[in-house]
């Protein structure tokens, strides 16, 4: 064994102390950071002037705030995991090649939707769905948002290589700083300067840059172990080629997310007009408080995996797998138990109007049937990204979003209305767990071996 292996705790420590580590300051920070948009949100559902029809507003351009984190995870994620890889294997120069190349693509990619925000924006909020009457709030709120477009992208994608370069508590602080700064100025500059949706839009970014900052500051100090250094910062066909097929599965669970936000913002509006729009909001709200904690959980685990991969012990991997999947459903189980007892209160905090919270209430525990499923769902098919199976992990990110979600909103629609966009929700969740389980449990089988006990995309055998 070569001697960064022997050195570095990944592949030593005690499993269980090793994913309180890594995980819990993620699981804080992505909480955290999920408070961006729904405080946002919340303050915005409250102000006079703006209340449902503000709620409306960011719920039309969620979409594009979803494929900007796309972006970040698709670089970030992908990186990061090609990242501890290389650390695995002791190969530091290499690893360091991936940090410049990341950083440098992630720059570009915000840059370019920062550009073709501005000169898009109104077009495509009406494709998202936007109502006349919802036009202006989105396009307030949009306008801003777009203009950190390289905060939010570096934010979210350097984050990743805080916690792979070992550092998980200065990962949550960062996140931390960021969502912190945006609870003080969202009062600030909707409430105080009267900025309406401009102002939460503002608060926002103004976090973001403040968080890019921070973690930059890190990769070029001597703290870091691993710095970015201007010979890495151009790009290599080979790396940039590898990350991105690495984060792929994200990328794609959050882009179909957003394309899944569309669809069910067009039909909420033929079935249920503007407070439809305005209550899945909401529920997107609670559903991103709700699911963070397993993204964090799983970004936590992922470097654990990859690292003992790379280092081939797999005994750790199937450990750390084990834990991971425990505390994952303890968590959505606990998130299913608070949406069943307290959804009026729930709701409440968004928005207090009365038919509002009518539908919010009853939407809220529709849409949430088999959350307590929904854990193990994600952490299974991330689990195939962090041993370098890309193509698996793939494949079990879209059943749930693209092969069942999307087609059962527009056709459980037609069909029931209102009560069947509700209802695809769970008939997607539990059929998307059942497959995972079932790959998941050859996957964890085939660790070591020579061939794949059954067949899987990237081998084809």
């Amino acid at each position: 064994m070569n001697r960064p292996q022997q050195e570095n705790p990944l592949g030593t420590a005690e499993i269980s102390s090793l994913l309180l580590k890594f995980s819990i300051p993620a699981i804080i920070g992505m909480v955290v950071n999920a408070l961006y948009n729904v405080v946002d949100r919340i303050y915005i559902g409250n102000a006079p002037g703006l209340g449902s029809s503000g709620l409306a507003g960011i719920t039309i351009g969620f979409p594009i705030m979803i494929f900007l984190l796309s972006i970040g995870i698709l670089f970030g994620v992908g990186g990061a995991t090609l990242f501890a890889i290389r650390l695995g294997e002791g190969k530091g120069a290499a690893a360091d090649e991936v940090l410049g190349n990341m950083f440098t693509i992630l720059c570009l990619s915000g840059v370019s939707f920062m550009v073709l925000g501005q000169i898009f924006l109104d077009p495509l909020l009406r494709l998202f769905g936007a109502s006349e009457t919802i036009l202006p709030y989105a396009t307030s709120y949009m306008r801003v948002i777009f203009f950190g477009a390289l905060f939010q992208v570096l934010n979210i994608g350097m984050n990743n290589f805080l916690r792979a370069d070992g550092q998980p508590r200065l990962a949550m602080i960062t996140m931390f700083v960021g969502a912190g700064t945006n609870i003080l100025l969202d009062p600030l500059f909707i409430y105080a300067f009267d900025m309406g949706m401009a102002g939460a839009a503002l608060a926002t970014i103004l976090s973001q840059a403040l968080s890019t900052v921070w973690i930059l500051a890190y990769f070029l100090s001597n703290r870091s172990h691993h710095k970015l250094q201007l010979r890495y910062l151009r790009l290599k066909k080979d790396v940039v080629f590898r990350a991105t097929a690495l984060g792929l599965p994200g990328f794609l669970l959050q882009a179909s997310n957003s394309l899944l936000n569309v669809i069910l913002n067009k039909n909420l509006l033929l079935f249920g007009g503007d407070i439809a729009v305005s209550g899945m909001g909401i529920i997107n709200s609670v559903q991103t408080i709700l699911l963070m904690p397993i993204t964090g959980l799983n970004q936590g685990v992922s470097p654990i995996i990859s690292f003992n991969f790379g280092a081939k012990k797999f005994d750790r991997i199937k450990a750390a797998e084990k834990l991971a999947i425990i505390a994952a459903t303890a968590i959505v189980l606990t998130g299913w138990i608070l949406t069943r007892l307290f959804p009026v209160q729930i709701v409440s905090l968004f928005n207090r109007e009365p038919e509002l919270i009518r539908f919010g209430s009853y939407a809220l525990k529709t849409w949430f049937w088999c959350l307590p499923f929904i854990g193990f769902q994600i952490l299974g098919a991330n689990f195939f990204q962090a041993i370098s199976r890309p193509g698996s992990a793939m494949v079990l990110t879209l059943t749930r979003q693209v092969l069942l979600l999307m087609p059962a909103v527009i056709l459980f629609s037609r069909i029931w209305g209102m009560n069947g966009i509700l209802y695809a929700a769970p008939f997607a969740d539990g059929i998307a767990t059942l497959v995972t389980g079932i790959w998941f449990f050859f996957g964890i089988r085939s660790l070591g071996r020579e061939r794949c006990q059954v067949p899987c995309p990237e081998t084809g055998h």
